[in-house]
């Protein structure tokens, strides 16, 4: 896991309370600083997989005091350098030590913040969709893949349904609504332009890359609960979310796509294919993130918040599980 550094500012009282504070915590340095304003600043390195736990001590022990103020930043390179440990039992183990297996991830404040960012309704976003949109347009009827591999690279779709399975997880209604509404833009926008474009394009049905993305398989309902399970571990491993972003794309833009393109162009019937796979995947993938989310015990900090928490990830649960039913029922009888 990468490293990170915890920036706080707390009062000159709480100050002297930290050795205690830090003494079971594995973190790798410290180091502080006391200004005159009645205030200290400390800086804490520790590995990403920790900062949870230690921010929740943090907040429990010291989120009352008026001038605390936790900040999390990413580390790009330290020196000396950290080294990890070298195995169970083996030398370097108590300088760095292994968080659980299922708390391998960055913390839960950092996932949200930058899912919340990602599910902004913003001009660049719905921007982004609709060059996607034309791109993956044009090269659908030209049956050119490489256009197509384009157009998903550029289309900002993996975050919005991510932060909306995040939500679902952490019962948070707030970045439930702002996903909703990203989504619902990100899909009228791509579906209005793709209809637009069927009108002036000549489209044809039985073209190979329009073809595909309108007879849904069971092999799809796999592809898309692969691509919300990788979406879900990309954000929590804090790792770059391009590549996969075009995975999640894959099972979202070229079947929307297609079938504005139908839908454009006259073909109604062959076009409700395409729309069974939009929502096929967009269960699948939601579906699929709620499971990772809470197979990696990412849960609200307070006690209070866990059981509305709980409730709202039952309802999520019970209606994305009841729709793939019905959409797996529909793909069977080939609509």
């Amino acid at each position: 896991m990468p490293l990170r550094v915890l920036e706080l500012r707390i009062g000159d009282r709480d100050f002297e309370d930290l050795s205690d504070l830090f003494a079971d915590q594995p973190v790798l340095d410290i180091w502080s600083d006391e200004s005159s304003e009645g205030t200290a600043i400390v800086w804490v390195l520790i590995d990403a997989a920790h900062v949870e736990a230690l921010s929740d001590v943090l907040m429990g022990r010291l989120g009352s005091g008026e001038d605390f103020r936790l900040v999390v930043l990413p580390v790009e390179a330290t020196l000396p350098s950290v080294r990890p440990p070298s195995g169970p039992g083996q030398e370097g183990e108590t300088e760095r030590e292994q968080a659980p297996a299922e708390l391998q991830r960055i913390s839960r404040e950092e996932l949200y913040q930058e899912l919340t960012e990602e599910s902004n309704l913003t001009v660049t976003y719905v921007a982004m969709v609709a060059l996607s949109a034309v791109v993956a347009a044009i090269g659908m009827t030209r049956g050119d893949v490489a256009i197509i591999i384009g157009a998903m690279v550029i289309a900002p779709l993996l975050g919005p349904n991510i932060a909306l399975s995040l939500g679902s997880t952490l019962g948070d209604l707030d970045l439930i609504t702002r996903s909703l509404k990203s989504l619902g833009a990100g899909a009228v926008t791509v579906a209005g332009l793709a209809m637009l474009l069927g009108m002036a394009l000549d489209v044809d049905p039985s073209a190979p890359q329009i073809l595909t993305r309108t007879q849904p398989e069971i092999g799809d309902i796999l592809l898309a609960l692969a691509s919300g399970a990788a979406g879900s571990l990309a954000f929590t491993s804090g790792v770059p979310t391009a590549v996969v972003g075009t995975m999640v794309a894959v099972a979202l833009l070229p079947p929307l796509v297609g079938a504005g393109l139908l839908v454009g162009s006259g073909h109604l019937g062959e076009a409700v294919g395409g729309l069974a796979l939009v929502l096929t995947n967009i269960t699948c993938i939601n579906l699929a993130a709620i499971g990772t989310f809470l197979i990696q015990q990412i849960r609200p900090r307070a006690w209070w918040e866990t059981e509305r928490a709980r409730r709202a990830t039952r309802i999520a649960v019970s209606i994305w599980v009841t729709m793939l039913v019905l959409l797996a029922v529909l793909i069977v009888l080939e609509l």
